[in-house]
């Protein structure tokens, strides 16, 4: 293994690592044409994946979900996973790994069974999808009325996608309107999800996230556990908007950071506008779970 280090990140591509900078796939791939991509991100955290097995499986589940054999067993892709971060030299990471429809191999076809699928897999610098200082405040979110999440009839919310129209239009307004992000409804009064991210809300000792039109994710089994383990009750089903506003405390899940407490939804304030204590209690759990060693996956640099 070289000792090559990429502090910007590094990339698996064609069966090489790469500086991120100069990893590249084709301008006619389905990937880029028609986001046509299934992926999933697994976070470093002091030079160690967390939870890689959950990860590995929910993204085979998904290249079976979108009928996509990229040629790599499990054991192929961790390798790739772990040589690349390697590579890179770094101890904090997100790293993607992603499974694209590939290029037709007869020019204009529209046939998807035509397309060479292909696996290329990268990490950066770790990402917070809300940055520490704001989730130590507490996030403000926009639930705007006239953009909702893709219903999962359309397309199958739990298998990890590229399809991010409803969510960059719902982004355009929380920003212009001085939010720190958006949250989506289904269209029918209940709470989806948000760009990257799970909800929770908190009532007592009760916390309920949705069931429907949400990724399942990772950080959310970890939230939903940490949960039982501090003595909630936990509830996976449709949560009207109505309801949250009822809410004592709400938060978000995502491998971008873990689990974020929530202050304020458009104009409705949680916890006197502050990060709430049990949802602040729940955060710090989980950066305690990304130490213990059952879940911890090490690198050798």
């Amino acid at each position: 293994m070289s000792n090559d280090t990429f502090p910007n990140g590094a990339a698996w591509i064609k069966g090489e690592v790469v500086p991120i900078e100069q990893a590249a796939i084709g301008v006619t791939d389905w990937a880029v044409t028609h986001s046509d991509v299934t992926y999933d991100v697994v976070p470093v955290w002091d030079g160690a994946f967390f939870r890689l097995n959950d990860y590995l499986g929910r993204f085979e589940a998904s290249m079976r979900a979108y009928r996509m054999d990229v040629g790599m067993d499990r054991s192929q892709i961790a390798s790739a996973l772990h040589d690349m971060v390697a590579r890179s030299g770094l101890k904090q990471a997100y790293v993607a790994m992603v499974a694209a429809r590939g290029t037709p191999r007869i020019a204009g076809s529209r046939d998807p069974r035509d397309c060479d699928n292909h696996f290329y897999a990268w990490c950066v610098p770790y990402i917070h999808v809300v940055k520490p200082e704001v989730a130590a405040a507490g996030v403000s979110l926009y639930i705007p009325d006239n953009v909702h999440r893709i219903p999962d009839q359309s397309l199958n919310q739990r298998v990890k996608n590229y399809h991010w129209g409803d969510f960059t239009a719902a982004l355009f307004q929380a920003k212009d309107n001085g939010f720190e992000s958006a949250l989506l409804t289904d269209g029918h009064g209940n709470l989806a999800e948000g760009p990257g991210f799970n909800v929770f809300a908190i009532f007592g000792d009760k916390v309920v996230t949705p069931a429907q039109h949400v990724l399942h994710g990772i950080t959310r089994r970890t939230a939903l556990e940490l949960c039982r383990e501090n003595g909630f009750e936990t509830e996976e089903r449709a949560l009207p908007l109505s309801e949250l506003m009822e809410a004592d405390e709400m938060f978000l899940t995502s491998s971008g950071g873990g689990i974020f407490p929530v202050a304020r939804v458009n104009a409705h304030h949680f916890s006197n506008g502050a990060a709430g204590p049990k949802a602040t209690q729940l955060r710090a759990a989980y950066y305690e779970r990304l130490k213990q060693p059952g879940f911890r996956t090490e690198i050798t640099y």
